[in-house]
């Protein structure tokens, strides 16, 4: 990713520059489930310590890849929540006979490349979010309460936020 970057690194000062970057932006992109969240995260943490300055003169973006597929007949609409799948397929249900479908995609690999391209990948239609230096921050400080070494600020992490953890089967 460095090479293909082409600026080097800020821990070698002497190696980076800013002038050298091949790319007018870098965009992180990720399944839309908690893995993804997982492996996002841990990029932005190499991004926030090792190419802060792409983070902060705007250039690190991330795609913002559906959770869903709703189908119905010729319609179909994609949705980023639990909360706009189920508007979607109640609007669906409202329009046309019969029950909408439902596909949830566990990762980017379950679209079809049309799917991928017009929802990811198409710079006319895909859905992207630029990263600021405080959401890397927020990234570097839970990589870092997750990863510490430090033993009570992962535990007392986990009790807070458990009640959010929710089961894919």
């Amino acid at each position: 990713m460095v090479t293909a970057l082409g600026c080097g690194l800020t821990s070698t000062e002497d190696e980076f520059s800013l002038d050298d970057l091949r790319y007018e932006r870098a965009i992180i992109m990720t399944d839309a489930d908690v893995d993804g969240a997982h492996i996002r995260t841990l990029l932005l943490t190499f991004f926030y310590r090792q190419l802060r300055p792409l983070i902060e003169q705007g250039y690190i973006y991330i795609a913002l890849p559906p959770l869903f597929r709703v189908h119905k007949g010729q319609t179909e609409e994609y949705a980023w929540t639990e909360e706009d799948k189920q508007r979607i397929a109640r609007e669906m249900e409202q329009d046309v006979r019969g029950t909408p479908s439902v596909q949830r995609y566990k990762g980017l690999g379950e679209m079809n490349p049309e799917q991928l391209w017009q929802t990811t990948m198409d710079p006319a239609t895909r859905m992207t979010q630029q990263i600021t230096i405080e959401d890397a921050a927020a990234a570097d400080r839970i990589f870092s309460t997750l990863m510490g070494g430090s033993v009570e600020p992962r535990r007392e992490f986990i009790e807070r936020n458990a009640k959010y953890a929710t089961i894919d089967l």
